[in-house]
Order: C-alpha cells, then sequence, then structure tokens
C-alpha cells in the first residue's frame, strides 16, 4: 500500500516524498480515491489519523486539473480554530508547492486588512473560521459564489462551539451544485442531522471506533489530592525528565495560574487559552514546538486542532466535564500510529468523571497512585478551590442577600436554600 497506487498526480507525489512520507494511513487511504471520483463524504476519523493529507491532497488535484481561479475560491475549508486553519494552511503550502495553486488562511484576532489584499489578489483554496469568514462577507470583500468544494473539519466541535448557525449561514452563500467533505472524530445525534442536511448520497468511512481513543496510547491516571496536583505534577516533571508535555485545565484562570506554578518549580512554561491574543496564541505554540518551553498549558478550546508533531505527552491536570472532550485531548499524542502518553491527574471529586470516560471507552483506566502522593483516605473537607460559578463569576462581589416570597397561607416565605423565614404582617392604620 502506497501513495503511488491511490491516483496522485507526479507533483503531490514529490511533495510526499520531500516530507518523508511513507505509506497512507487508513483514512488516507481509503478517503482519498473517494474524494478524487468527486463523492461527497462523512468520514469517521480521530484526530490524529492523518485526515488533514486525506482531504488537501485530493482537493489539490481536482483544482489543479482544471488550472488556477483568476480571482474567486473554489475550494472552502472551514475549521473551528485559529490555530488549525494556520496549521491546515501550512499543509497546503507543503503539498502544494509544485503546483500553481493560490491559497490563504483568514481568521479572527488579526488585522482584516492584510487578509482582503490576499483576497483580492486572488485565491483558489480559502481556509478559514467561520466569524471572521462571514465578516468579509459582511464587507463585501470575499465573493463565495464559484465555491465548488466544501471541507468541514472537526465538524463535531464546530458544533460544540456554537458555530452551527455561522455554518449554515455560510453553507447558503455556497452553489448548491458542489462537493462536501465532512470529518468529525466524535457522533451526536445533531451532529447525523446536521450531516444529512448537508451531504448528498455521501460515502462513509470510519477508520476508528466512535468516540474512542487512539490504541496507540497508554493511558493512566494518578490518584491525588486537589491541592497536592500542583506539586505532583512538577514532581512528575523533574523525575521523568520531561521535556515536551501538553498540559490540559478546565479554566484559562486555572492554566495561567498552573504555568506560573510550573515556572517557580524551574519547568519553563506557557498557557494558551481564549482570552490570548492570536499573536501570544502563535508564540507560545512556536516556543512549544521549538523546545524552548517544556509545557504548554492549555483549555480545550485553544488545544482543539493543535498539530505537534511526535508529541510524547499529554497530561489531564483536570479530567474534562465531558467525556467526549477526553477523547479530543489524548489525541494530541499517539498520531498517526506513532506512540504516546495520556496520564491523568485525579482528585476525589473527579472519580465520577472518571467511570463516564471508562464507560465511553469501553476499557478501564488503572489508577496508580504515586509515592509521596498518595490521595487522603476520605476527601479533605475544603479540598477545592471554589468554581467560578460558585463564586458568582466574579471575585470580591458580595453575592445579593436571599429573597423571599411571601406565603399568603402560613405568613412564612421559602428562602432559596429551602428554609421558611417568617415575614411581618402589615400594621393596622390607626
Amino acid at each position: 500500500m502506497s501513495f503511488d497506487s491511490l491516483g496522485l498526480r507526479a507533483d503531490l507525489l514529490r511533495a510526499l516524498v520531500t516530507q518523508r512520507y511513507g505509506r497512507p494511513t487508513p483514512i488516507q487511504f481509503q478517503a482519498i480515491p473517494v474524494i478524487l471520483a468527486g463523492h461527497d463524504l462523512l468520514a469517521g476519523a480521530q484526530t490524529g489519523t492523518g485526515k488533514t493529507a486525506a482531504f488537501v491532497l485530493p482537493l489539490l488535484q481536482l483544482l489543479a486539473e482544471k488550472g488556477h481561479s483568476q480571482r474567486h475560491p473554489r475550494a472552502l475549508i472551514l475549521t473551528p480554530t485559529r490555530e488549525l486553519a494556520a496549521q491546515i494552511g501550512e499543509r497546503i503550502h507543503a503539498y502544494g508547492i509544485h503546483l500553481s495553486l493560490r491559497s490563504t488562511v483568514i481568521f479572527g484576532g488579526v488585522g482584516m486588512q492584510p487578509q482582503v489584499n490576499q483576497l483580492r489578489r486572488g485565491v483558489d483554496i480559502l481556509v478559514a473560521t467561520p466569524g471572521r469568514l462571514l465578516d468579509h462577507v459582511g464587507q463585501r470583500t470575499l465573493d463565495l459564489s464559484r465555491i465548488e468544494i466544501l471541507v468541514l473539519d472537526e465538524a463535531d466541535r464546530m458544533l460544540d462551539m456554537g458555530f452551527i448557525h455561522d455554518v449554515r449561514r455560510i453553507i447558503n452563500l455556497l452553489p448548491e451544485r458542489r462537493q462536501n467533505l465532512l470529518f468529525s472524530a466524535t457522533y451526536s445525534d445533531d451532529m447525523r442531522r446536521f450531516s444529512e442536511s448537508l451531504l448528498q448520497r455521501p460515502k462513509l468511512i470510519e477508520v476508528a471506533r466512535r468516540n474512542t481513543a487512539a490504541e496507540t496510547v497508554i493511558q493512566t491516571a494518578y490518584p491525588v489530592d486537589k491541592a497536592r496536583k500542583r506539586d505532583l505534577l512538577a514532581h512528575l516533571f523533574h523525575r521523568e525528565d520531561w521535556q515536551q508535555v501538553l498540559v490540559f485545565t478546565r479554566t484559562k484562570a486555572g492554566a495561567n495560574r498552573l504555568a506560573e506554578h510550573l515556572g517557580r518549580e524551574g519547568i519553563a512554561a506557557t498557557a494558551i487559552h481564549g482570552n490570548k491574543s492570536q499573536t501570544a496564541r502563535t508564540r507560545a505554540l512556536d516556543e512549544f514546538k521549538r523546545g524552548a518551553v517544556r509545557a504548554l498549558v492549555a483549555t480545550d478550546i485553544a488545544a482543539r486542532g493543535l498539530d505537534i508533531a511526535q508529541l510524547p505527552q499529554v497530561v489531564n491536570f483536570e479530567l474534562p466535564n465531558v467525556a467526549e472532550d477526553y477523547v479530543h485531548r489524548i489525541g494530541r499524542t499517539g498520531r498517526a500510529g506513532a506512540g504516546g502518553r495520556a496520564l491523568s491527574l485525579v482528585s476525589h471529586d473527579e472519580m465520577g468523571l472518571l467511570k463516564g470516560i471508562q464507560r465511553l471507552l469501553g476499557r478501564q483506566i488503572t489508577l496508580h497512585p504515586v509515592a509521596g502522593f498518595e490521595p487522603s483516605l476520605t476527601p479533605p473537607a475544603n479540598n477545592s478551590e471554589p468554581s467560578e460559578r460558585r463564586r458568582g463569576g466574579l471575585v470580591g462581589v458580595t453575592a445579593a442577600p436571599r429573597r423571599t416570597a411571601p406565603n399568603s397561607r402560613t405568613g412564612q416565605g421559602l428562602r432559596r436554600d429551602g428554609q421558611r423565614s417568617r415575614t411581618v404582617p402589615p400594621r393596622k392604620p390607626t
């Protein structure tokens, strides 16, 4: 099995040799001939299976066979995050290095004018996030009337992030006759209904069991008291001499605090999340890729779609509230058949989340206490920091007094905590 057998043209094969690609992955082997044949495609492939090449390579070939456009884009690739859009743009350039096709990437967080200038020069392939794409449409700097191929990458995450209405608006701007390619790591009822409304007699490809994790990833959990998680993580960095680890937290503030703590422990770390500017996020990712920092602490949304070659470790500093997000997280390692490790630090209050993840995976994740960091036999009385929700969302804001609704029959009010409070009847006029 080789790329030569998939019907790809010689200039694409030359680029793959330069990129040191060997044999195609299962998703590439199955998807490339289907796309080249012009079919709509619904592909279920977890992160790290090589799906970007699975749609970029045949897309480049289909467009190259028809020459290049004078101005308007002919292929549109929608992604949920800026980082994923940028990485797809890099792959298009690498695979299409011997072609005359033009491409550009547009996303928010940066100025629009350079993007406008690029669009005016003309592009064949446009990679975009939904919000910024609609900004350009609204300012009439972009014409989508010539789109021949639409790719929705990580469509499940776009739905999770609330982009469904924007995506539908974009689809309504496209020509009715086009080829549609939808890639998703997980399937929900909403995802199924959406795909049925978009795709016409699609070919179905699923290269891994639904909602499962990469088989090449070794998964381990360390039980630990929540108050000792930061110290345990620093201990593991020093003991194992980790040089490149992607660490997941639930909140942006938590990501910042953890990166600062690791820095105090002599471990170069940086945080990446939605409150960071695009420039800061790009710089943080670049520092991590080239080894300037050992730990990249990220929230789920910021880390979705990160393409880090040969990432050896992923650590769940906190388990996600949604079990499917665990699959996305650990999919950052063990990519395209390579090995990897996923470690989770699990406190007493997260045992229920761990059980949900195990039900989703259909397998047990072994708990291995670390000497010196064994958890308490019973949960500590005050083992967790108050969440933003419990704090009312703002630090230092005093909660409003409880309001009571009077009960006309008993003369009592029912407080929000379920306790009765007496109400004083009005005085009769004298």
